[in-house]
């Protein structure tokens, strides 16, 4: 199948055709979008993906849309959007074009799809309101997107065509950074393991570079370790390590009195020659040496001991 044309609504976008456009277009950058509603563009065709519009969800048949009777619902009941559908259909092929080893794709489409693909589908069904998220309801991707089209006494025909595609540049920037972060992720969890395994028994674990390592440390079972050390730039960080992935409190602060301290004044409260930082909140430090660092480790260690 090479479609040479992607189809979808006219008139006002939002996110669930925008994000979809864009795997999309990804995978078939010759294909021309094409935003209409006539009876001639959204009836099915060979040389046609459509989505989002069509009154109709059928893959074989290429038409991809949820706001009919009956509309496709996920394994546990929950309403895809033209997002879900196309992510479902075309993700795996998506993160395949995008160079992900193929170890990672389904962990990878798995992952953004209940992280990014199915906020957008609640969203766009009313499943969910976005006043659930507070005062920053109106700075969630479906929101700043949609702030993208023109304003209601805008003259111009032409306008709301041009604003779909600067919101579609801005929605694959978001896309693919999100993809390439959880790729990364996987990417240093081996990584960290590794660091793990030769760490022993030790609370402090030395890593190459600055990386993720939340997630391997508690797929490891590894809760013995309090502290990260890792080079940075020209310098090196001791890193406290988090509970959880939705509290900044740690499984050892460093020393209260090291909280604020720079330079000459952290050397004299740490003994250590080389300390150059704390945050007042005692999660990170920065020394000049990674000896340094390791001996500012070894003491938060202690103390927190």
């Amino acid at each position: 199948m090479n479609p040479t044309h992607l189809v979808t609504h006219s008139g006002g976008f939002h996110a669930d055709e925008l994000l979809s456009s864009v795997i999309l277009t990804r995978l078939y950058p010759d294909a021309q979008i094409v935003r209409s509603r006539a009876p001639e563009w959204i009836t099915p065709g060979q040389d046609r993906i459509i989505y989002d519009v069509g009154g109709a969800y059928d893959a074989a048949a290429q038409i991809f849309d949820h706001h009919q009777r009956g509309a496709p619902l996920r394994d546990d009941g929950q309403p895809y959007s033209s997002f879900g559908l196309i992510w479902k259909h075309y993700g795996h092929a998506y993160l395949a074009a995008c160079g992900l080893p193929e170890a990672h794709v389904d962990t990878v489409h798995a992952g953004f799809d209940s992280d990014f693909v199915l906020p957008i589908d609640l969203l766009d069904n009313g499943a969910i309101s976005p006043s659930v998220a507070g005062p920053l309801s109106d700075l969630t991707l479906p929101a700043l997107l949609e702030t993208l089209k023109p304003v209601f006494d805008e003259r111009d025909p032409d306008a709301t065509d041009r604003a779909f595609h600067a919101a579609l540049a801005i929605a694959r920037s978001f896309v693919e950074a999100s993809i390439a972060r959880k790729a990364s992720k996987l990417r240093a969890e081996g990584m960290v393991l590794d660091a793990i395994a030769r760490a022993g028994d030790s609370r402090v674990l030395e890593l190459p570079m600055g990386m993720p390592f939340r997630s391997a440390v508690v797929k490891a079972g590894a809760d013995h370790l309090l502290f990260v050390v890792h080079p940075r730039d020209n310098d090196w960080c001791v890193t406290g390590i988090r509970k959880s992935e939705d509290s900044f409190a740690q499984r050892a602060d460093l020393p209260a009195a090291w909280a604020g301290l720079t330079n000459g004044a952290l050397e004299a409260a740490s003994g250590v020659k080389g300390a150059t930082f704390c945050h007042n909140a005692l999660f990170i430090a920065a020394a000049k040496t990674r000896e340094a660092a390791l001996a500012m480790a070894d003491i938060a260690v202690a103390e927190a001991q």
